[in-house]
């Protein structure tokens, strides 16, 4: 199949599936769920190249599977899902970020001195993304960074040393907040709740969190789920101001310890493999497939003094041929057989369907037409005079009787088929009127019922008042 010369359309499409597919690569790689991802993306290659290679057996199998696979996929890794779109949306710079060198060295050292004396603490500094989601508890505190505040907040005679101290805004926010526990295995079980809650909530933002280990007397810095043991005062400065200067959510995914190579072989790779999804898809939306829909048959008619009698076909099965993105467009309420009875005859004619008579899209063809050949009666139309009768339905509650049911008004002028046809219309009802309630004299507003043979002069029906006179059974 020949594909479509490359345009400056093809190049962007493929340049932006190649920055979300390494978007989500990157961010899944930072989430730890990798390893599942890598074996998806391996049967999703082999279902590409199946298609690619025309194996029908393999496409059946993927057409049938994939989209309850896609569904397993969503609840599997709705957690991933929702931080790729939060990620996403945190492009916005962040306010209040504390510029001052001396809070970043005043916190350092806050750090490195509770590391001597086996003081257990842990700090979180949020990033763009709203942590409020994933912490609870504590206490509102709004004070100015001191060191003095940070010794007595992790005094083990405090009563909120266990939880976490939040820096929003250059200021202490909280304290003795508790924070999510990993739910992943990156981090050993012999580390205790500090660290794997440090864990916990760095997968699940993009905050810096700095913990103290009182058995250990270190310091860790989690980031994107990773933890870097730090030892020196100036290193534990450089991570936190590192933090407070990233630019951007896009960023995030060049920095760090990557070096030139290996971010041209991601891309090259994401570049790669967006080139053939994207020929995949081209493949796959243009082949050539067959298709049956089902589709209403409309009759219209132009001339006011003809009509249609007898029974007529409803619905048409066309069998079409065309690429599958254009099959996959038709819509078969937008694409109904429509008959023209203004340029017929009277009698009965034979109409046979085909493109004339069809809505057909640009590039699909008609193949085949059940029925292929659709019969119809048209007769003349006269115009005469039918007493409209109310449509009376069930009984008057017991001990009432009915003394008389009159329409206003009583006739109406109408159109119906001349000749033969058109006398056995002798009259028209009204909408159904139920007598079971029915305990005093009441007059109903009522629609016109009429076959469709029986046409208004008045191009509408007219709505009928119907009177309900009733009376006692013994009443003379």
């Amino acid at each position: 199949m020949p594909y479509p010369l490359p345009t400056w359309q093809t190049l962007l499409d493929i340049l932006v599936i190649t920055a979300g597919i390494y978007f989500l690569y990157r961010t899944l790689l930072r989430l730890g769920t990798w390893k599942i991802v890598s074996g998806i993306l391996v049967a999703a290659l082999f279902f590409v190249v199946a298609s690619l290679l025309d194996l029908k057996g393999v496409e059946w199998v993927y057409r049938n599977v994939s989209h309850v696979a896609v569904l397993s996929l969503i609840i599997l890794f709705q957690p991933e899902l929702r931080k790729v779109f939060e990620r996403a949306a945190s492009i916005r710079k962040g306010k209040g970020e504390p510029r001052d060198p001396r809070f970043f060295k005043m916190v350092a050292e806050s750090l490195v001195r509770m590391a001597a004396s086996g003081t257990g603490a842990i700090i979180v500094f949020p990033g763009r993304e709203d942590i409020n989601q994933w912490i609870s508890g504590g206490f509102r505190l709004e004070a100015q960074p001191s060191i003095p505040i940070i010794l007595s907040i992790f005094d083990p005679n405090s009563p909120g040393h266990d939880g976490a101290l939040i820096v929003k805004n250059g200021r202490f926010s909280a304290f003795g907040v508790r924070l999510p526990v990993s739910q992943s295995d990156r981090l050993s079980s012999e580390y205790g709740t500090r660290h794997q809650s440090a864990m916990g909530l760095s997968e699940k933002s993009d905050a810096l969190v700095a913990v103290v280990s009182e058995e250990r007397r270190q310091v860790s810095i989690f980031k994107n789920g990773q933890m870097t043991p730090l030892t020196a005062e100036k290193e534990i400065v450089d991570a936190i101001m590192l933090h407070y200067r990233a630019a951007g959510v896009f960023k995030q995914f060049f920095s760090g310890k990557l070096s030139y190579r290996t971010l041209g072989l991601e891309v090259a790779g994401c570049l790669a493999a967006a080139v053939v999804l994207w020929v995949a898809i081209i493949s796959g939306q243009g082949e050539m497939i067959e298709k049956v829909i089902t589709v209403p048959v409309e009759y219209t008619a132009t001339a006011d003094d003809v009509v249609l009698t007898g029974d007529k076909a409803n619905e048409a099965k066309l069998h079409l041929s065309g690429s599958k993105s254009d099959l996959d467009a038709v819509s078969p309420a937008a694409m109904g057989v429509k008959i023209n009875l203004s340029k017929m005859n009277v009698g009965k004619q034979t109409v046979f369907i085909n493109e004339e008579n069809i809505r057909l899209p640009r590039d699909v063809r008609l193949l085949d037409v059940q029925p292929a050949s659709i019969t119809v009666d048209i007769a003349k139309l006269t115009r005469i005079s039918l007493p409209v009768k109310p449509q009376l339905v069930g009984s008057l509650p017991d001990g009432l009787r009915l003394s008389s049911a009159t329409a206003v008004p009583e006739t109406l002028w109408v159109f119906v088929p001349s000749g033969d046809a058109g006398k056995s219309y002798k009259s028209i009802t009204t909408t159904p009127i139920y007598l079971d309630n029915i305990r005093e004299n009441t007059t109903f507003f009522c629609k016109v019922v009429a076959p469709q043979a029986v046409q208004p002069v008045e191009k509408r029906w007219p709505d009928v008042e119907v009177h309900v006179t009733i009376g006692a059974k013994n009443a003379k």
